[in-house]
């Protein structure tokens, strides 16, 4: 027998035991419904039959983007930065957000075109002050796309000293919803006219302008690697901006680890796409926490067949929805580890 069978056969009699476990709560059977579902998932993420998942918080990566230069946003790349010191002062919209669910943030300069002054709740990992124009070259060398990914995998050890288990993760970054489209269109073939929605805002020049940019920018950067890891690689690094790579390597090593990743919207789940690429076991630690109003969110969560927690309407972004989502994942957590037993259960 293989170490592959060995591990299935590990995950099926977990699935099996945890399903029990719900089965034997004092309710009836399903009465918590997707509260229910979420916990066969963090038990099967964490391979506990009472997971203690420790802290929550919020890592929001920061990061500016050179295609911004062709017009396809509706704001100026300065906004990135103007937001992000709006998040350390604790005034932006997941600032309040994270309150309401008594969840610290922490904000991650991966690339803003300027370096913001020392804080507390600030981590300088700045990669380079913003991306290059993707449409008229790579976002980033090779060796920039390495080092975002060692530093997002640096950022998941400091919450394991910190015993943090479940992350929520959000992202600022004036042009990412273009870079998030180009990274899923080349990984999943989905075509870019049901992807490039309106982000922050309707460009300028419309969003047929910001339709063709895109196209252009893909016709002048074919892919064609056949091995999927290296092909999330290359596309993150010829079309991402610096905190999607850095949130990219994060999230695979918080499934490493046995996290709970809580994915926001439309950046974040192509994000999780591409580190899923890169690495496939970070989709089973993957809570994906609303339905953006984005156009192109919905088509992302179907192609991955899963279903968010809510439908709000949102699409702030910076991890709002994910935090929202911080007191679902816990329910369901202690669900497992602190709901009783019916009488005459002998739960495994």
């Amino acid at each position: 027998m293989t170490r592959m069978d060995d591990e299935s056969l590990w995950r099926d009699a977990l699935r099996h035991q945890l399903q029990a476990r719900l089965r034997g709560k004092a309710k009836p059977v399903g009465a918590l419904g997707r509260i229910e579902t979420l916990a066969l998932q963090i038990g099967m993420a964490t391979g506990s039959l009472e997971p203690d998942l420790g802290g929550a918080k919020i890592v929001v990566f920061a990061g500016d983007h050179g295609l911004t230069a062709e017009g396809v946003t509706a704001y100026p790349s300065a906004v990135t930065r103007d937001i992000a010191k709006l998040v350390l002062a604790g005034s932006a919209g997941i600032n309040v957000c994270a309150r309401a669910v008594a969840a610290p943030v922490v904000l991650v300069d991966a690339g803003l075109l300027r370096p913001l002054a020392e804080h507390p709740a600030l981590l300088d990992r700045r990669i380079g002050a913003g991306t290059k124009n993707s449409r008229r070259e790579p976002a980033m060398s090779h060796d920039q796309c390495n080092a975002a990914l060692v530093e997002g995998r640096a950022i998941d050890v400091g919450l394991g000293h910190e015993g943090v288990g479940i992350v929520a993760f959000g992202e600022i970054g004036i042009g990412n919803s273009s870079a998030a489209a180009l990274v899923v269109h080349t990984l999943t073939g989905i075509s870019l006219d049901k992807l490039a929605g309106p982000g922050a805002g309707v460009p300028p020049l419309g969003l047929d302008h910001k339709r063709q940019v895109l196209s252009e920018t893909i016709a002048c950067a074919p892919i064609n690697e056949p091995d999927l890891a290296m092909r999330a690689f290359e596309t993150m690094r010829q079309f991402a901006g610096f905190e999607m790579v850095m949130m990219a390597g994060a999230m695979m090593a918080a499934a490493a680890e046995r996290r709970v990743i809580i994915v926001d919207g439309f950046i974040g789940t192509a994000v999780a796409i591409a580190a899923a690429g890169m690495k496939p076991e970070v989709l089973d630690h993957c809570v994906f926490a609303h339905c953006s109003a984005e156009p192109g969110h919905r088509v992302l969560l179907k192609y991955l067949q899963v279903e968010p927690l809510f439908d709000l309407g949102m699409r702030l972004g910076e991890g709002t929805g994910a935090a929202l989502a911080i007191p679902m994942v816990r329910a369901a957590e202690m669900l497992l580890r602190e709901m009783a037993d019916l009488p005459g259960e002998h739960p495994v």
